[in-house]
């Protein structure tokens, strides 16, 4: 099993979110990362080198980015958006990874 932290941005990041949306993110992000969060599956990728995260979960619309250390088990989520289309959404600003 491995243990899920926030990073301060991903804090920031889920709170621009109303409370329904909050708790669909959560939810999504402990049944998809508690247990194997390294395994390709249709909502879960890794990512091409960039600066944000090593990893992608797809929830919905929403989009989570991690990084994981299998070594003490811990997933890092590091930001939290929102996708419509082709354009990508940091508490409402558009940013690309």
């Amino acid at each position: 099993m491995f243990n899920i932290e926030f990073s301060d941005d991903a804090i920031a990041d889920l709170q621009w979110f109303k409370k329904r949306e909050q708790n669909i993110i959560l939810d999504g992000i402990e049944a998809n990362l508690r247990y194997e969060p390294t395994v390709e599956t249709r909502n879960r990728k890794r990512l091409r080198p960039n600066q944000t995260a090593e990893w992608e979960l797809r929830i919905s619309k929403y989009r989570v980015f991690y990084d994981v250390d299998s070594v003490i088990r811990i997933v890092s989520i590091e930001a939290v958006g929102l996708k419509t289309g082709n354009t990508l959404r940091f508490r409402g600003k558009e940013r690309s990874l």
